[in-house]
């Protein structure tokens, strides 16, 4: 897409920073931010609430977070006194699965744990970018193998829609650094070996040595363990 390669001009050579404040300036465009609150979200978070930037920040909220997770919301919104946007599953589809399936369907095929990723985090992403234009993420791309090669500025077919990974190439190093460096509140989890946080039924602290994404969904022998929002 030619939008792309603009974007990706505009961009080139910034740090995640500028990036940010290049693309709030951008016209016509209609821009989200979907953080987690992990880390690297908290980090993006710092930054557009800081600088003011025309980016809209939202949330999605499962149902089935940790009470840490959202204590580190509340904590976020008490610092920066900034709106975060919440999305929640709709209520009927959550009825149906608990009625037919009960609380703790994923742990039974991988195809019931999607079912119940797609009802609690994808459908409810959909309605958060519906209309909207450019997509921002925390992506790194130490998350995963197949993200190593992935661009900072892309098309996301799914969602009929641009998105761009500011925080791509840092390390957990530079992350934590800028935690540290403007005292940005964080999951404490975080400090008891949880590095990837989703879901408290499908999260765990990981092991020394153990890949990063390995406390989650655990349970599951595929080496691609994705929720599906990021395809």
């Amino acid at each position: 897409m030619n939008r792309v390669k603009e974007i990706e001009e505009l961009i080139k050579g910034k740090n995640a920073e500028d990036i940010l404040k290049t693309i709030a300036t951008l016209h016509n465009e209609r821009i989200m931010f979907s953080t987690s609150l992990s880390y690297e979200d908290q980090v993006i978070t710092h930054f557009i609430f800081t600088h003011d930037l025309n980016i809209s920040v939202f949330t999605l909220d499962t149902g089935r977070l940790f009470p840490e997770t959202y204590s580190v919301l509340s904590s976020t919104l008490n610092r920066y006194k900034k709106p975060i946007h919440v999305f929640s599953p709709a209520t009927a589809k959550v009825e149906e699965l608990m009625t037919k399936k009960g609380p703790f369907s994923f742990y039974d095929s991988v195809e019931n744990r999607k079912e119940c990723c797609f009802i609690r985090k994808v459908e409810p992403l959909k309605r958060a970018l519906q209309g909207k234009t450019i997509w921002i993420t925390g992506i790194r791309a130490e998350h995963s193998e197949g993200r190593n090669d992935m661009p900072i500025v892309e098309w996301d077919e799914s969602n009929q829609i641009i998105k761009i990974h500011p925080l791509l190439n840092w390390s957990m190093e530079d992350v934590k650094k800028v935690i540290k460096q403007f005292n940005i509140p964080y999951n404490p989890l975080h400090d008891k070996g949880f590095i990837s946080i989703g879901c408290q039924p499908c999260t765990r602290a990981i092991k020394e040595g153990e890949n990063f994404r390995a406390g989650r969904w655990w349970w599951e022998d595929n080496s691609k363990k994705e929720c599906g929002l990021h395809g």
